[in-house]
């Protein structure tokens, strides 16, 4: 009672008890007097709002403490106050409440009601709501009543006063409804009130939290009462208008949700803010236990058929044109929350169950239809497949039924998720291809189901946009020949629809990503991808691509109007010409560019020379600026939500704004940076220890993106991993790089970045970063569907284009082990990526592990951790079930050997290793350790040489192949090291920027030394056998050579000399008796070099430089192990004859090297045979010193030159005696002094001058002088000429007397004997002229050896080149090829007029092939044969006479 002086009951009573005691002698004679006090000042309404839990007076001084209860007080008031009105307590109680209550609700300053009360109003509510709880619990108040009176107020009750009565369970909502008896009444209040309540909650001022609370309780109330299950329906009998209530007011409510989605454009901030509160209702948690699950479905799926069939006003026409608007980034996010928020309470096959039920029994809003598939495909990881599976669905029921609804739905719904990119759902030209692109698909079935299929793509034409027109008619569907007719029409009519779009078939795209469907790439945007990927091609290939050939033929609009003004583009022009610039002089040249559009280039670029580009670039950079800050910003929200779990759930929603704003910098940069096809390779130069982007400001702009993105993403993960396990931080970071895949035009900047990162600057990052990015990688393996290969190339000097890789492939490249630090960083690396991998997808099963992790990475743990730490090399037991801890993993502090062994003990890891996949195999080995440096080798030579001893003998060796050993075969082992070795050196080096190695591993050589030797141990005990008699070595490096396949002649000349050096070195690095076999003849140990000989024949004379010996360091390695291997004889000398008696038959070169290289040769051979046998010199040996000596005193002392043996073999002593000396003069006078005997020799030393005048022009570095070597071979020729010895037949390589000359031939290596016609054309000017008439044969020698000369120019073989180019000082040593043709052609047409006419009798077989390829010269031998002609006609008649 607040009328007596302001002061309340309370007051008034203690008031008085301050000032006296009680003049009553107990609290009833109290009780009555107050009773009459308030019998003459009564006010009930107040009284009402007049309680505390009980009275306290006290105070200083008081002795007594009395309590009255304020509840009897009140209650008797009230049963006084009914007593004298003649109702009951009960009703006067609830009518004096709702009169307090409205006037609580009337009391605001609003001057309209507002949902939620004042503090004041608060306050005097709750005193009120504690009267009538207590009246209740003494049964003095009526509830049905109250809740009648309550709708019988002037104003309805203030909706935060409803909930406090619902909340103090005074009265349920429930009952308060039921009580209303004009339903829509109620509803429309309720759903008034509750818009206000949220419009409330967001104002500033407002109370968002009581309004969370009032809006979760009335929630529960509507649902449990709106959706109620069967069950229920028998407790609740009572209400019979709640639940149509209840459920009505969701429904308005919902319709004002979707209504302001409909609107948002229009609608003001506070109301969307006020709808985006209420969709807090479909928040699972939200409910908890209070609703029953299937009441809970029940309402969510509601909500969503609902959301699908709102307003269905478009048609499908207008879904098929405006689709794209309706993209998940594009959709009205209040939608797009409300689908996640109802995602929840489903899994994704639920959802699309329930999407195809609704497409299939509704009428529906496109708009909301799509933007639902775009939201769940974005949302939900398994949707994808899950909407595949829709699409067949809906495909087999269209071509069953031949059903138009099925078809479009399909297609809708596959364009609508592919606008979400390649990282979520295939590109629509893939759906459409695979659909429709080969005879299976459900058109292929009969010639109705293709006839249904044009129909409906027909019927599309009209309203199709350009991509998708373009799809279908660059990728048709499969129509048999016979109905071809059918897609022709097809074609046709979207070639009449792009017209009227302004958009022509040819000014297609020559590389066009059909993927994408986005319609602002216009033809000179496409014109600089189709530029960047011809490019491409021409760099690879060194030919201008096929389809700009095409199209400068056949689509010439394009090709003029868009191509070559992108590809002459005016620029500044590089100093040393690039792939641009050779690519347009290649064009000139096959006159594919007009000349005054290639003048025009050229002065543009020489005027933007003299132009500054660099304001140019900061203009770039500045408009690029606004999206990047906003992508920053997307991202920093990203990490908001990734270190919370409880949004876990909003992330995939957040990473596809993250993609929309990556796309917006895109927009912003140049088209030229676009990527060409999704399945053309990435360039990534791995040599260049920094990016250099062909466009320069839009790389730096890329960069600085992908820069931005990885740091997030380290960011992200350290942050996560601060709260979580990575195995309970969910799909976040595998949805961002996935995210970032889908991104192809990003693909090049991001994997370029990463070999700057991992491979240059690797040993410098902290720990932090290392395990970033290993986690990154792990990722980006999980998404390697979505990455192209990558084209590494590592050098400019390279011969050949870069490598495809796989990712895979590229982390291998990236992760080298050469030297200390990059050991400890490939350790770190490898074990973070393979920890992190086994701990986020710890839940996954041995097969999913395998399929996911890099098997890269696996076997470059193999090679280090075993390599680096000691324990490694033993058997695992006991600690094999060591535990990975996540958290020692991730810290700062961390011993990355004691973190390598941590993984490397696990049991899981252990288990993989044991997949074949996996498994390090002995040759992947060697590759690994023949990269390493050993003077910056992480081990020191003892430990390296430990290492190797265990690698090799403990642990391959013995192992079996299945598992990349050697099954204990020490053959193979060899075999495999030598193998290995070979393909190290001759495979393109990252380390070496392109060039080969030719060293060989001192280390890996000693083991295989080491190993030949043991096998050659085995074989003299095993001489007997078969087996023992084939040599394995020369085996393994003929199988080499044998069918192999490359890319050119030239690259395989190359390649082929390359790899016999390196056999070479191979072989000589092995023990020397390695070369020679022994075995049993009878009694008796016999050498056998067949093996050794044939190879030099074959193949290692073809290397050596001088023609017709080969390389010192061969021939002494030979004779070593002659020496050598005849200690197995019991006749060491006479195994020593027969091998080199053996030798002028079967390998003459050997004889002829042991000519050139004796000076150096007898020394050591005369030194080791004393050492081995302390006897006279073997017949042989005796022979060539004593050659030797002959030589050299025929020249110096004039004694007579004596001929023992074959003449050849005195010729190549004498050669080579001659070339070691200086003085000329001695040479022509000894060459006078030779007997008459001589010609065979003097034709031999013919022979070797001419093959030296071939090595004077191919191999200067040998320092044989051309000019000296033909002037020796011009004094041997005039020698020949004054004995009048016939010497052609010496270039005849069909000689009559083939065991005349044959030696030498076979003695010389194939190049020289290719080039015997160059030096044949060298001597013509001292040819006698007697020559012509005496050799019959030398006009037919001569034509022949220049048809060969035509042909080697003809055929682009080796004409005159040198192995050393430029090196030589004398430029008149390398003439032009044309000239020494032209040379031979005036000496040929010359000489002919002078021939006898028998010359021309057996010139006919070449007189074909001279027309073929001099027309003038084979007239001529044409007109100067017919005479012989008639001179044979009259012989042969005279005979018959």
């Amino acid at each position: 009672m607040a009328g007596l002086g302001g002061r309340t009951w309370r007051d008034l009573l203690a008031g008085r008890a301050r000032k006296r005691k009680s003049a009553f002698g107990s609290g009833a004679e109290l009780q009555e007097a107050a009773l009459r006090l308030l019998d003459h000042h009564q006010n009930l309404n107040d009284l009402l709002l007049e309680v505390e839990d009980s009275i306290k007076p006290g105070g200083q001084g008081v002795v007594e403490h009395q309590e009255v209860s304020s509840e009897s007080f009140i209650v008797s008031v009230l049963q006084e106050q009914a007593s004298r009105l003649g109702v009951p307590t009960a009703i006067l109680a609830a009518k004096n409440a709702v009169t307090n209550i409205e006037r609580i609700c009337q009391a605001s300053a609003s001057p309209s009601q507002v949902p939620l009360l004042n503090v004041d109003q608060r306050k005097r509510l709750s005193c009120l709501l504690q009267t009538v709880k207590d009246l209740l619990a003494n049964n003095v108040f009526c509830r049905s009543l109250f809740c009648q009176e309550i709708w019988k107020m002037k104003d309805p009750p203030v909706l935060e006063a409803v909930w406090h009565l619902h909340r103090a369970d005074i009265v349920g909502l429930g009952e308060l409804l039921e009580s209303n008896p004009a339903a829509p009444a109620v509803v429309e209040w309720l759903c008034s009130s509750l818009c206000g309540l949220c419009e409330q909650a967001e104002e500033p001022s407002g109370d968002a939290e009581l309004a969370g609370r009032v809006l979760s309780d009335f929630a529960i109330v509507l649902l449990q009462n709106g959706f109620q299950q069967t069950s229920q329906l028998g407790r609740k009998l009572e209400f019979k208008k709640v639940p149509y209530i209840c459920h009505g007011v969701l429904q308005r409510m919902l319709t004002w949700v979707l209504d302001a989605v409909g609107k948002e454009k229009q609608e003001d901030v506070s109301t969307l803010q006020a709808v985006r509160f209420w969709l807090n209702v479909f928040s699972v948690s939200l409910y908890k236990s209070a609703v029953h699950p299937d009441s809970l479905q029940q309402f969510f799926r509601h909500t969503l058929t609902e959301v699908l069939t709102y307003n269905p006003l478009l048609k499908v026409s207008d879904a098929i044109h405006m689709q794209k608007e309706w993209s998940f980034t594009r959709t009205c996010s209040l939608l797009t929350t409300l689908y996640r928020k109802l995602f929840v309470a489903f899994s994704a096959k639920e959802l699309i169950c329930q999407l195809q039920q609704v497409l299939e029994t509704r009428e529906v809003n496109w708009q909301h239809v799509l933007s639902c598939v775009s939201t769940l495909v974005v949302c939900q990881a398994e949707a994808e497949q899950l909407f595949k599976d829709l699409l067949s669905h809906l495909l087999i029921k269209a071509f069953e039924n031949y059903d138009m609804e099925n078809m479009i739905t399909a297609f809708l719904i596959a364009r609508q998720a592919a606008l979400e990119g390649p990282a979520v759902f295939m590109p629509y030209s893939e759906w459409f291809k695979a659909s429709f692109g080969n005879a299976g698909g459900h058109h292929g079935s009969s010639k109705k189901a293709l006839v249904f299929l044009f129909e409906f793509l027909s019927e599309l034409v009209p309203f199709e946009a350009a991509p998708y027109l373009k799809v279908h008619i660059m990728y048709p569907p499969f129509v048999p020949t016979k109905h071809r007719s059918i897609l022709l029409e097809y074609i046709t009519l979207a070639k009449t629809r792009l017209a009227d779009l302004k958009v022509a078939i040819e000014d297609m795209g020559l590389y066009e990503d059909l993927s994408s469907t986005d319609e602002s790439v216009q033809p000179q945007g496409q014109a600089l991808r189709d530029v960047e990927k011809a490019l491409q091609i021409f760099e690879n290939t060194r030919k201008i691509p096929t389809s700009v050939i095409e199209a400068s033929i056949f689509r010439r609009p394009y090709y003029t109007s868009w191509f070559l003004p992108a590809l002459l583009r005016p620029r500044v022009l590089p100093r040393t010409p690039d792939v641009r610039m050779a690519f347009i002089d290649s064009l000139k040249r096959a006159d594919k560019i007009p000349s005054n559009l290639y003048s025009t280039y050229m002065q543009a670029c020489r005027a933007m020379k003299e132009k500054m580009l660099q304001d140019e670039s900061e203009v770039e950079t500045r408009h690029s600026k606004e999206p990047v800050e906003q992508l920053r910003a997307e991202l920093a929200q990203l990490r908001m939500l990734l270190v919370d779990q409880a949004k876990y759930e909003d992330v995939p929603a957040q990473i596809a704004v993250i993609s929309d704003r990556l796309a917006s910098v895109s927009g912003h940069s140049s088209d030229a940076i676009e990527a060409a096809t999704l399945n053309s390779p990435i360039q990534v130069d791995v040599s260049a220890p920094g990016l250099e982007p062909c466009h320069q400001s839009v790389g730096t702009i890329w960069l600085g993106v992908v820069d931005l993105l990885l740091t997030s993403f380290c960011q992200n993960l350290i942050a996560a991993s601060y709260f979580n396990p990575p195995d309970r931080q969910g799909p976040c970071l595998s949805l961002f790089v996935k995210m970032m895949c889908g991104h192809r035009n990003l693909l090049p900047a991001l994997l370029g970045r990463l070999c700057q990162l991992i491979y240059h600057q690797g040993p410098s990052l902290n720990d932090a970063h290392i395990l970033g990015l290993a986690a990154f990688v792990i990722h980006l393996s999980e998404s390697r569907a979505l990455i192209p290969e990558v084209e590494a190339s590592f050098g400019m000097s390279q011969p050949v284009p870069g490598k495809v890789l796989s990712v895979s492939e590229y982390w291998n490249c990236l992760l080298v082990c050469r030297t200390e630090e990059s050991f400890a960083f490939c350790m770190r690396f490898c074990t973070a990526a393979a920890s992190y991998l086994m701990c986020k997808f710890s839940s996954y099963s041995h097969e999913d592990l395998c399929a996911l992790l890099p098997p890269s990475l696996v076997k470059k743990l193999q090679y280090i951790v075993p390599r680096l730490c000691l324990e490694a090399r033993g058997i695992l037991c006991e600690e094999a079930k060591t535990d990975l801890i996540w958290n020692s993993l991730s810290c700062p502090s961390l011993n990355y050997k004691r973190a390598s062994l941590c993984l490397w003990k696990q049991a899981r890891f252990q288990e993989l290793l044991k997949e074949k996949a996996f498994q390090l195999s002995f040759r992947e080995w060697l590759l690994l350790e023949l990269e390493v440096y050993p003077e910056k080798d992480i081990l020191s030579a003892l430990e390296r040489q430990d290492f190797h001893y265990w690698a090799i003998y403990q642990w391959y060796l013995p192992a079996p192949s299945a598992s990349g050993g050697c099954d204990g075969d020490l053959e193979k082992a060899c075999g495999i090291i030598i193998n290995t070795v070979l393909d190290s050196s001759q495979r393109l080096d990252l380390g070496s920027y392109g060039q080969s190695k030719m060293s060989v591993s001192p280390d890996i050589l000693c083991k295989l030394q080491e190993m030949v030797l043991e096998l050659g141990c085995r074989r003299k005990l095993l001489s007997g056998c078969v087996d023992a008699q084939r040599h394995f070595l020369f085996e393994i490096l003929q199988e080499r050579l044998k069918d192999r396949k490359h890319g050119s002649a030239l690259g395989e000349q190359l390649w082929r000399q390359q790899e016999l050096l390196l056999h070479r070195r191979i072989l000589v690095g092995l023990p020397a008796s390695a070369l020679i076999m022994t075995f049993r003849k009878g009694k008796k140990t016999m050498l056998d070099c067949e093996d050794f000989f044939n190879f030099v024949n074959s193949e290692l004379k073809n290397v050596c430089s001088r023609g017709y010996a080969l390389s010192y360091d061969i021939t002494a390695h030979f004779f070593r192990g002659l020496l050598n291997a005849s200690l197995d004889c019991e006749e060491s000398a006479e195994g020593v004859n027969d091998v080199l008696t053996a030798c002028q038959t079967k390998c003459p070169i050997v004889l002829l090297s042991a000519a050139l290289w004796w000076p150096r040769l007898e020394p050591v051979l005369c030194s080791q045979w004393k050492r081995l046998f302390g006897a006279p010199l073997a017949e042989e040996l005796e022979r060539l010193r004593e050659w030797q000596s002959s030589a050299s005193s025929f020249l110096s002392s004039g004694v007579v030159f004596p001929l023992s043996g074959p003449p050849w073999i005195s010729a190549a002593f004498l050669h080579c005696t001659v070339q070691q000396q200086s003085s000329r003069g001695r040479e022509r006078s000894a060459l006078k002094r030779l007997g008459t005997d001589t010609e065979q020799l003097l034709v031999s030393l013919l022979f070797f001058s001419l093959l030296d005048l071939i090595s004077a022009k191919i191999a200067p570095k040998e320092g044989v002088d051309f000019q000296t070597s033909l002037e020796w071979s011009l004094e041997i020729l005039q020698c020949l000429e004054e004995r009048g010895t016939s010497w052609p037949l010496l270039f005849h390589s069909a000689e009559r007397d083939p065991r005349k000359y044959s030696v030498l031939r076979s003695a010389a290596s194939d190049r020289h004997i290719r080039l015997l016609p160059v030096a044949f054309y060298s001597l013509t000017p001292r040819f006698h002229h007697g020559l012509l008439t005496r050799e019959q044969t030398f006009l037919y020698v001569a034509l022949d050896l220049y048809i060969q000369l035509l042909r080697l120019f003809v055929e682009g073989k080796d004409l005159l080149q040198s192995d050393q180019a430029g090196q030589s000082p004398d430029p008149a040593e390398h003439a032009d090829p044309l000239e020494v043709i032209s040379a031979a052609r005036r000496f040929l047409l010359g000489a002919i007029p002078r021939c006898p006419a028998q010359s021309f009798g057996n010139i006919r077989p070449l007189l074909d092939t001279c027309e073929e390829l001099d027309p003038e010269l084979g007239a001529t031998l044409l007109h100067f044969s017919r005479p012989a002609v008639a001179v044979e006609l009259e012989e042969e008649l005279d005979l018959f006479e």
